[in-house]
């Protein structure tokens, strides 16, 4: 027959377990509302977040030439004009080559267009003029009668386009500013803080700004490979702006998911339309594989490994910023859950008891004494 159970712990348990609730519950409701405020301030956190990556990336070479005797602003300035001028550089080595094979792609365009035509005609589509140009009425109706939807898609897309040159603008603004006062931001947030939070939010800041430029640099690498292996594929399977396209794979490796749809389709397309619909899905498998390897493979690794987390939580982390915040959520899902592992791994240093130094017995009566 087993014991019965004691009425006096069964009701501290429920207290206990109370008390816990009511606590997670309040830390609940206090994350909301931060998260809440943050949303309602993000166009002005947007921008910081990305000035902070720029910043991150840039950072090594303005604190080089600041220690070879550089004051601050010429520094910065020197470094964010090397920036601008990288920038246009990338833009204009993707663009100029596209451009000067702008008529080849369109013919490609026309004969891809012409060849597909021909195989929907025939087996086993046979697919007649007749219907073709019956669908292209049927699309050109339904386009005139959602004129105005269309018309409000590209206004929202122009404004789109707005915020994010304002936000480049602003951004590259705070980067220049960071570059040149970011070490003085420490030392004056310590002067503003009362008691030990002087100590604690410096240091869990500092800690953070270490694990977002591993973050950046992880990124980074990541792209690397990514654009050697594509790229080293594309010059296999003979399709031309190999370099253009490698570059834009390296580039759109910093946009999670977008960057990576947008690098590989504007690959497939130019595969297709210049070397034709095998090596078009060659390309693309190539590609599939490739993604595939990065994102199950060399992200969690570099990640795992650069910003002390497993790979198994950077694919969590990837996967849960996505679903609740799109394009943006996978962009800061590791570094957001690597700074809570920078929280929190400091929070349990200043909780953890010191360690007991084992005790020693004392020495008999004259045992140490010489002879």
């Amino acid at each position: 027959m087993s014991a019965p159970l004691s009425s006096t712990r069964t009701r501290a348990a429920l207290r206990t377990s109370a008390r816990v609730s009511a606590e997670l519950l309040l830390v609940l409701v206090m994350t909301s509302v931060a998260l809440w405020l943050l949303g309602r301030m993000w166009s002005v956190v947007w921008p910081l977040i990305v000035g902070l990556l720029l910043t991150t990336l840039t950072w090594p070479l303005t604190r080089r030439l600041r220690r070879r005797g550089w004051p601050p602003a010429l520094a910065a300035s020197a470094v964010t004009v090397l920036f601008l001028l990288v920038a246009s550089g990338v833009v204009a080595l993707i663009a100029v080559p596209v451009a000067s094979q702008s008529g080849e792609l369109g013919d490609g365009v026309v004969e891809g267009i012409q060849r597909l035509r021909e195989w929907a005609s025939g087996p086993p589509l046979n697919i007649g003029d007749d219907q073709i140009t019956g669908a292209f009425d049927s699309a050109t109706t339904r386009i005139q009668d959602s004129v105005g939807s269309m018309v409000t898609t590209v206004v929202m897309g122009v404004s789109t386009v707005l915020n994010g040159v304002v936000t480049a603008v602003l951004a590259l603004f705070l980067m220049f500013f960071m570059l040149k006062d970011g070490p003085r931001f420490l030392p004056w947030l310590a002067r503003q803080l009362p008691g030990r939070l002087a100590d604690d939010v410096p240091t869990v800041a500092a800690r953070g700004w270490e694990m977002l430029g591993e973050f950046v640099r992880s990124q980074a690498y990541v792209g690397f490979l990514d654009a050697v292996l594509i790229g080293l594929g594309l010059w296999i399977v003979g399709v031309p702006l190999v370099l253009p396209l490698a570059v834009l794979t390296f580039v759109s490796a910093f946009v999670p998911i977008v960057g990576a749809l947008f690098a590989g389709f504007v690959a497939v397309l130019i595969a297709l339309v210049s070397n034709g619909l095998t090596d078009a899905l060659i390309v693309l498998a190539i590609i599939v594989v490739v993604q595939q390897l990065e994102g199950n493979v060399f992200q969690p690794m570099i990640q795992s490994r650069g910003l002390g987390l497993h790979a198994a939580v950077v694919l969590v982390a990837v996967t849960l910023g996505g679903n609740l915040a799109g394009i943006v959520g996978s962009l800061l899902a590791v570094p957001v859950a690597a700074l809570i592992a920078v929280v929190w791994n400091y929070v349990r240093e200043q909780l953890s008891e010191p360690r007991r130094e084992p005790e020693t017995d004392p020495a008999p009566d004259g045992a140490g004494a010489p002879a």
